[in-house]
Order: C-alpha cells, then structure tokens, then sequence
C-alpha cells in the first residue's frame, strides 16, 4: 500500500503541468523518502514473518540503521521546509515566486538529503568499532538505533550523546521552526477579511499539518525520551507507527485531502486504461 500509493502519487504530480509547482515538487520528495524508509525495514520483517526465522546479518542490520536514519532525518527536514513554503506562499504571496525559484528549491532539496546522509554515516560509523557481546537479541521488528546501542558491552555515552544532540537538532528544532510556520500562518490567515479565502488558505496547509504532527509526534518520542534496558511493547508501537503507517498515510492524506492531486490521479487512472484497451 505505502509503495503503490506513493508511487502513483509522484507519477500523479510527474505527469499533471498544473502540479509543476514548489509545493508538489516537495511532496515528490516526501514520497521518495517514504518509499525508501518502508523499503528499508518492510521487507524483512515480512520475511521474517514469513519464514519464522527473526535474524539479519551484523552488517544487513548496519545496513539498515544506515539506510533508515537517512531516510527519516531527510523526511524531518523536508517537512520542515513544506512548512516554510506555506509559510512563503501565504505570507509572503508577492515574493512567492522569487523566494521558491527552481533552482532554490532543487538546491535545498539536495543539500537536505546530503545533511541526512552526512547525519546517518556519521552515527553508523561511530556504531561500527562498539563490541556487541550481551546478546544478539534486538528487541524491535527492525534494526533502530535505541535498541542497538542497549547491545553494546562497549562505552556508549558517546554515541548516546550525539544521539540525543542529533535528536533535539533534527526532531525538535525542526518541530519548532514547523510551528513557527504555522504560527505566522495562522496569524496571516485570520486576518484574512473572507470566509472563503481563510477556508482556502487553510485548506493548502491541512495535509501537510496532518502529516507533520503524525511524523514529529511519533519520532521524536522514541529517540528523545528515555528508554529502559529494552523497548516496550508501547515503544515498538511508536516504531510501526513511524516506519510503517506514516508512509502509507501520507499519500492517503495528500489524495483525499486534495482537489488537485485528485484530479491528476484520475487523469492518470484514465491513461492508463486507454493503454490497456486492446486497438482494433
């Protein structure tokens, strides 16, 4: 469900010139760091669900702590700069088109997942030369780095520190500036004389709103609070929540929750019927 729907969902914006916009441009984006986060721990538990076999190599369960951090401090940072571009869209209307030029949105963009990159190898790599000799048990349905570090016989007030500095920077600190968005936003919007123009502008900012309260609420829980000697049941709850509903609710929400995206996906349903019908 996650891959289909996001995949149609960039496939949606690709193919609608109406959607060629900064907003959608992000959205794509958020669906890309969707699809690489559920491609990154899905698949295995499902294997391991299946086969009644819960293993993973030393270096596949690196592997994904690597892959899945990456994913989920770029999701963090795009969402934050989503809230920036409503921000510039409805406070800032005349310099909109300056402020989200191309070649600004694709350049911050780019330097978003290189910061998720750069954030992800840095931990991992510190995660490599600890020595792993208490158990082999992670208790979670994939590799996270809470429950990883609660293995290690080795020294890691190090790594819990960063951990937690990396996790007030990029959970809280873009939480913040998300809320303060939405804080001039709203401030814009009841000034706003009309009903009607407060509806629509209130409606351009729902789903992403939706979307980041779900996202930042979810995981910023399990990497700022403390955690005991091994994750609860409550723990592994929040962990789903935020590797695997979050990327099936994200397209679901923009789709639903949006005329214009609805209208691309219909568009594109009807292409794709008129290349299934057989030509006589």
């Amino acid at each position: 469900m996650a891959l289909a729907g996001n995949v149609l969902l960039i496939l949606a914006i690709c193919t609608c010139k109406k959607l060629h916009t900064p907003m959608y441009f992000l959205l794509i984006n958020l669906s890309l760091v969707n699809v690489l986060s559920i491609s990154v721990t899905t698949p295995k538990m499902l294997q391991n669900l299946g086969t009644h076999r819960k293993s993973i190599s030393f270096y596949g369960c690196f592997t994904q702590v690597h892959l899945f951090l990456w994913a989920l401090v770029t999701e963090s940072l795009i969402l934050t700069f989503m809230a920036f571009d409503r921000y510039a869209a409805i406070c800032q209307p005349l310099h909109y088109t300056l402020i989200m030029r191309k070649e600004m949105c694709v350049g911050v963009t780019m330097s978003l997942w290189a910061v998720g990159l750069a954030n992800s190898t840095f931990h991992t790599g510190l995660l490599l030369p600890l020595s792993f000799c208490n158990s082999n048990i992670v208790n979670n349905f994939f590799c996270d780095f809470p429950p990883l570090l609660k293995l290690s016989c080795s020294d890691i007030s190090l790594n819990s520190t960063l951990t937690s500095g990396a996790a007030v920077i990029f959970g809280i600190c873009n939480c913040g500036l998300t809320l303060t968005s939405y804080f001039f936003i709203l401030r814009t919007v009841f000034r706003i004389p009309s009903t009607h123009g407060k509806k629509k502008a209130f409606s351009t900012c729902s789903s992403h709103l939706i979307v980041a309260s779900f996202y930042f609420s979810s995981g910023t829980y399990n990497y700022i609070t403390p955690k005991s000697a091994s994750f609860s049941e409550k723990d592994k709850l929040v962990s789903l929540l935020y590797t695997v509903v979050t990327p099936v609710l994200n397209p679901i929400v923009y789709s639903l929750r949006n005329k214009d995206v609805k209208e691309a996906l219909k568009s594109l349903s009807g292409k794709g019927l008129r290349l299934q019908r057989p030509q006589l």
